[in-house]
């Protein structure tokens, strides 16, 4: 007779045999995953939000594939890399990143597609490394402003959403977050806010939020979202990424100019003066408002960022010819 943490066990195990569609660089326990498609250059190399994965790219990847060579990648602690070797910041993301692109044998300049705080390590990966990179494509890039320096209130708030995610992580081990996950992919949802009021404070308005992005992929995708969030490691990593956000902000050059770097920037419908501000940084950035599109842009729109990559892809080729 198996017991209730035995059948937990198999089930848990049965999920984990979600195969990764790329594969894994590096040696244990330090190893990153990796999914390459397409062919030719520049090289588009995809990077994911503060708590996403190389899936969150699923409704485009494929798409760039079709003009050129398209990398999307896990940071440690999500997906299916291993946790993360070092402190979780922009800037040691972006030497994480350097060392993951060297490593699978991509050394010439490419160019950089970063949603949200992705955006912000694309931005510093160019201040760290800027004869390697050959464009860029910001999508919604976070608010840098809202966390150099925040107020009270933003670090109240950010010190919320740390706690939430330390919690998190206690719940994954226990098996409970990916039961509720599993339970709102296949449509409940009564008992999945039950359990997120009951566990996480309240938190069960965000719990919608994020099933509701999740709905929005192919749904052969979903259980192996729920697989990543089921994982304790990927609430510590968002955990870390979130408290070191203001830092991460802080550390990046406001006012380097990015010369005539072939960039886009899309914003979603909610009007962002810095996102402009980052577009004039180059003479040849454009500003685009995406109409009714929200945060995710790649979800609500795909065919926006299809678009931008396009136009930045044949301007580095023009550049090159």
């Amino acid at each position: 007779m198996v017991s209730g943490r035995g059948t937990r066990a198999l089930v848990e195990n049965k999920i984990m045999q979600i195969p990764a569609p790329g594969r894994l660089v590096g040696a244990p326990p330090n190893q990153l995953h990796i999914h390459v498609q397409g062919q030719g250059t520049p090289v588009v190399v995809l990077e994911a939000g503060i708590a996403a994965s190389s899936v969150s790219w699923s409704l485009v990847q494929q798409r760039i594939a079709a003009i050129t060579t398209v990398v999307s990648y896990d940071r440690g602690g999500f997906g299916w890399s291993s946790p993360p070797r070092f402190p979780c910041t922009a800037a040691h993301a972006a030497c994480d990143l350097r060392g993951l692109l060297q490593s699978a044998g991509f050394t010439d300049p490419c160019l950089f597609v970063g949603h949200s705080f992705g955006g912000l390590i694309v931005r510093r990966y160019q201040q760290q490394f800027p004869k390697h990179v050959a464009g860029m494509v910001l999508v919604d890039p976070v608010i840098r402003e809202e966390w150099r320096g925040a107020a009270a209130e933003k670090l109240r708030t950010l010190a919320r959403g740390v706690t939430l995610s330390r919690r998190g992580a206690i719940l994954a081990r226990l098996g409970i977050v990916g039961f509720a996950l599993k339970l709102l992919t296949r449509g409940s949802q009564r008992l999945p806010r039950l359990l997120a009021r009951a566990s996480a404070g309240g938190a069960a308005g965000v719990t919608d939020r994020l099933v509701g992005e999740v709905r929005k992929m192919p749904r052969h995708l979903w259980p192996a979202i729920a697989q990543h969030w089921s994982q304790a490691q990927s609430f510590h990593a968002m955990a870390d990424y979130l408290e070191n956000l203001p830092l991460s902000a802080a550390h990046l050059d406001e006012v380097r100019s990015l010369d005539d770097l072939p960039l886009v920037v899309l914003s979603g419908t909610r009007l962002v003066p810095e996102h402009a501000y980052d577009a004039a940084l180059s003479t040849r950035g454009e500003h685009i408002v995406v109409p009714d599109a929200g945060h995710w842009i790649q979800l609500d729109a795909p065919d926006a960022v299809l678009a931008a990559v396009i136009r930045v892809v044949a301007e580095v080729r023009a550049g090159t010819c």
